[in-house]
């Protein structure tokens, strides 16, 4: 059965748009050229993070983000870029007994910021920075194991990625729900490890204590 739901960050609870829109900003390029590399990247299985070296090579973005705070411009998202299912989903799934997690590859900045907003809401939140382990890498998926107080096997991770998400959680055991928007839901929905390899697919945080229940009816 299920009985922890840990999810990912971007994409999946925070809306990017507003985020990597000042990155745009950032790099001095049009958000919508920006926007349009991007996707390109991600489409040819390259890592997201290529996309500034289109644009500046030798970029450094945890320099970069170093520089931006400095110049006051410091990463950012709040209640205003949470999708809107998120709320009502987190609080059904603890209504209905759910232990609830986030888990993502944040930085400590980011991983303060889904405190003030989360601390409330959910039993942990953990960040790779917090870890010294970032997705893929199966050592982050051993430190959710091991923070939530269930066998691997009683996980349900949720995220929007098949590559950084989906299969490396179900590498470690877990089951794993893939969620259909951002710019990795939209263009990796129909790999065919997106049916394969997820326990469900949403296109609604909100379709999940109706999944979560039906698949824990099932197992019983």
């Amino acid at each position: 059965m299920i009985r922890a739901v840990v999810f990912d960050v971007g994409e999946c609870l925070v809306d990017e748009t507003r985020e990597y829109g000042t990155w745009a900003d950032w790099l001095g390029v049009p958000r919508h050229t920006f926007a349009a590399m991007f996707g390109a990247v991600i489409a040819q299985g390259r890592d997201y993070r290529e996309t500034f070296q289109e644009f500046r090579r030798g970029f450094d973005l945890y320099a970069e983000r170093e520089k931006r705070a400095a110049a006051g411009q410091p990463e950012h998202f709040d209640e205003k870029d949470l999708y809107p299912d998120v709320r009502p989903a987190l609080a059904e799934l603890r209504a209905d007994g759910l232990w609830l997690a986030i888990a993502g590859n944040q930085t400590v900045r980011a991983g303060g910021i889904l405190r003030d907003l989360f601390t409330a809401d959910v039993d942990l939140i953990g960040t790779s920075d917090d870890w010294g382990a970032s997705k893929p890498d199966p050592a982050f998926f051993t430190r959710v194991a091991e923070v939530v107080p269930f066998t691997a096997g009683e996980i349900l991770y949720v995220g929007d990625r098949i590559d950084n998400d989906i299969r490396p959680a179900v590498a470690a055991g877990m089951k794993t729900a893939l969620i259909r928007r951002g710019p990795w839901g939209t263009i990796q929905r129909n790999d065919p490890e997106a049916d394969r390899l997820t326990t469900m697919r949403l296109d609604s945080l909100l379709e999940l204590p109706e999944k979560v229940a039906k698949f824990n009816a099932e197992e019983r």
